[in-house]
């Protein structure tokens, strides 16, 4: 008589019989069908503001469709890049679901950069279409002079914009829209593996990388978003993040899991920004550390009194402890993400515990300090020696690469096969930070690899020489990079930006430093000047090097 093992390996697995994916239990994940329910359940509410425009969801969903309609009535169809130069606006929320309507892959410009870069990236992407605001006409017309692609150019003409600019195209984005239609038969992407976005890095060591989206994560990191921010129904989300910036780390999808309110805003200033947080009664919204700045040194005539506690996700460097402090008292919620590019922008996230809040404020600053724990949607991050690939010790010291897993983790670089098996050596995406793991599992950063500095042999992280820079009261922002040194090999180099209307000189700032850090981590220089920064807020350290060779020089 058989034994069990032998029935069962002489029968098919029953869970494998008749139980195969069909069109009614298998559909791909998109971000796409979050604004279709949210314009068929909550047709009539209000999905945009933009000045005078209020357009609801019913509207949102219909002018989508019809530039997807327009689009493919102009040819293009899946995998065709459509570029997109646009600031903050209406346009810019259809881009993201118009575009990947039709098949086709979003590339969001960098409205910062310079025609040589936007003319790389153009031909890299094989752009076909492109829409351009009026504003950036001038330097797009260089780009395209400069690029090899032909792009179809469609201008942008907001109403919001009162400047200086020019029409480039051969259509404006109205006419177009007017052109297309409100029921097209848009379809959910064939694979969720498909391309839906193509976001370039910030190439500060040579060309940018195309850092390609798929819609399994951009749907999966969209509602990590939510669920990290506990949004509930209804929010109001203030557009300060640059859209163009990772996709603004998906939020243009993420709301419409929630049929929530976009107010767009063209550019970070600190009077509309309270203007709108206070008419608008804004729950949310994120920046970079220089938009705390911004909302924190703003004057009495712009500063107004919120309506309500409002959320602030931020990004970067830890704020230090007096920042959060003072934004508390101004009404503000500080949650600390971390994330890149290539991981579709925040994956991880500074998981507040309840116990957390009976610590004195010092302390509650240390644990906000730490970038966190993973996001639901991030299958696994971990800080690794990239030699032995094994995990650091949870001890808080021990130093390792910060690695993550999953599916919120990009499909790749696009056309750049050896940097994409770089960066999934392993089975795990390499970020290039540094980082260390706490005994509760919080992930705290030190450094960029090539951020660190190395001094006499010893590491020293710029990130906490920089943190104790910041508890100074009189420093506004400081940025701490590697200066060459004949004896020592490298030492720090703090360049240094004062609150406005505050004095301090080099030898208060290095006097301070060392009442607050070891001997060999303390600058050797102090640096007062304007520190360059990114588009997106983040400072950008390359340029800083160079200058900090030329003091050695």
């Amino acid at each position: 008589m058989p034994n069990s093992n032998e029935i069962h390996s002489s029968k098919t697995n029953p869970y494998e019989l008749g139980l195969a994916k069909n069109a009614a239990n298998f559909q791909p994940l998109t971000p796409l069908t979050f604004l279709e329910r949210a314009a068929a359940v909550f047709p009539r509410h209000t999905a945009i503001v933009h000045g005078s425009v209020r357009r609801s969801y019913a509207e949102f969903f219909a002018r989508s469709r019809r530039l997807a309609s327009a689009l493919a009535a102009n040819g293009f169809g899946r995998n065709d890049t459509v570029s997109v130069m646009l600031a903050n606006t209406p346009a810019m929320l259809e881009c993201h679901y118009g575009v990947p309507m039709l098949g086709a892959v979003l590339n969001t410009l960098n409205t910062r950069l310079d025609a040589k870069i936007l003319a790389f990236t153009l031909d890299h992407a094989e752009s076909k279409a492109l829409i351009v605001d009026r504003e950036f006409a001038p330097v797009m017309r260089e780009a395209l002079s400069q690029a090899k692609v032909k792009p179809l150019v469609i201008d942008y003409d907001d109403p919001e914009y009162k400047g200086p600019g020019e029409r480039i195209g051969s259509i404006e984005y109205e006419e177009l829209i007017a052109l297309g239609d409100s029921s097209f038969p848009w379809s959910a992407p064939e694979d969720e593996w498909d391309a839906i976005s193509l976001n370039y890095t910030s190439g500060t060591t040579g060309n940018p990388k195309g850092v390609v989206y798929h819609h399994r994560g951009a749907a999966l990191l969209a509602q990590g978003n939510i669920i990290v921010s506990s949004m509930a129904k209804h929010p109001v989300y203030l557009w300060t993040l640059p859209m163009f910036h990772c996709n603004g780390w998906c939020f243009p999808w993420s709301i419409s899991v929630v049929a929530g309110t976009h107010v767009c805003l063209r550019q970070v200033r600190a009077a509309p920004i309270y203007d709108l947080m206070v008419r608008e009664a804004v729950t949310h919204l994120c920046g970079a550390p220089i938009v705390m700045s911004t909302l924190l040194n703003a004057s009495q005539a712009e500063k107004k009194k919120l309506p309500h506690r409002v959320a602030f996700f931020t990004a970067a460097a830890p704020p230090p402890e007096a920042v959060l402090a003072a934004m508390r008292e101004a009404g503000f919620d500080v949650i600390h993400l971390y994330g890149l590019t290539e991981t579709y922008g925040p994956a991880v996230v500074n998981d507040w515990q309840s116990d957390w809040d009976l610590l004195p404020l010092p302390e509650q600053a240390v644990k906000k300090a730490r970038q966190g724990v993973r996001y639901g949607a991030l299958d696994g991050l971990a800080v690794m020696d990239p030699a032995t690939m094994t995990p650091v010790p949870a001890d808080g010291e021990t130093i390792g690469e910060v690695m993550f897993r999953g599916n919120v983790v990009m499909k790749g670089y696009l056309k750049n096969e050896r940097a994409t098996a770089e960066a999934f050596e392993g089975g795990w995406f390499h970020s290039g930070d540094l980082g260390v793991v706490h005994e509760d599992g919080y992930v705290q950063l030190k450094d960029r690899s090539k951020d660190i500095i190395i001094s006499g042999g010893e590491n020293i992280s710029s990130i906490e020489v920089e943190d104790a820079l910041f508890k100074h009261p009189a420093v506004q922002l400081a940025a701490v990079v590697a200066k060459p040194d004949e004896k020592w090999g490298e030492t720090p180099c703090a360049f240094v930006e004062l609150k406005p209307g505050v004095n301090a000189t080099s030898q208060d700032l290095l006097d301070w430093c060392r009442e607050h850090l070891a001997r060999y981590k303390c600058p050797r220089h102090i640096v007062f000047a304007d520190i360059p920064k990114t588009s997106t807020g983040k400072v950008q350290k390359f340029v800083l090097r160079e200058r900090a060779k030329e003091l050695s020089a």
